[in-house]
């Protein structure tokens, strides 16, 4: 059936559009991960997307370059303004009597919702086009070997950056009062979960390989 034959590049797009989307609605929930020291460790439910869409950026650019998967960021960020505006918009509008009983849940949660969508537009620009930039610069020094060694370098350093943009600007006086309280709370979000995303990435190293395989035919095929 020729409607279900979907272009590879277009399928790994639509899946880091949808790691995009999905991350800026849920990434508002956090679950603990730990204490140490009296220090309580909390990650964002969005840690299970993260690693995925670096990876995702690191296949396209593997095949198709550093050009064509900077504008996968710039899309993923074009997504997120389009998201935080249509947002902004649904809670501007009037609600029907009937949505009485869930309209103030409705306001809270998709009102943090606009504050994650800037807080993942502001990480998204600056750490996903570092990781472009990083995984370019490994690929022409290891002259396109250790591929590995190259997604997960780019990897860590873009989500460093990702974590401590998006967590200062998402969470900031979310649930502490006081700067010092609240540097506290943004370490024991920012560190946690800078590793667990390492660590994903780790655990999800063979999907970039899949990933390389799979558009790397569909390269060979438009060839």
């Amino acid at each position: 059936m020729k409607f279900l034959k979907v272009n590879h590049l277009d399928l790994i797009i639509a899946l880091y559009i949808f790691g995009v989307i999905v991350a800026a609605l849920m990434g508002v929930k956090v679950m603990p991960f730990g204490e140490v020291g009296g220090l309580k460790f909390n990650i964002s439910v969005a840690i299970f997307l993260m690693p995925l869409m670096f990876t995702l950026t690191d296949a396209v650019n593997e095949i198709y370059g550093h050009a064509r998967a900077r504008q996968m960021v710039i899309l993923g960020v074009i997504t997120q303004i389009l998201l935080v505006l249509f947002i902004w918009l649904a809670l501007s509008m009037p609600h029907a009597a009937r949505f009485d009983p869930l309209n103030d849940a409705y306001n809270s949660i998709f009102g943090l919702s606009i504050r994650f969508a800037i807080a993942s537009i502001a990480a998204f620009t600056v750490s996903g086009l570092l990781d472009v930039f990083v995984f370019t610069k490994l690929k022409q020094k290891f002259k396109g070997r250790l591929l590995w060694l190259r997604n997960n370098l780019s990897n860590f350093i873009g989500m460093l950056l990702d974590s401590v943009v998006f967590i200062t600007v998402a969470y900031y006086g979310v649930f502490a009062e006081g700067f010092s309280t609240n540097v506290t709370w943004l370490f024991g979000l920012i560190i946690p979960y800078w590793i667990a995303k390492c660590v994903m990435s780790v655990i999800s190293t063979p999907l970039v390989y899949a990933g390389v395989v799979f558009l790397g035919k569909r390269r060979k095929n438009e060839s």
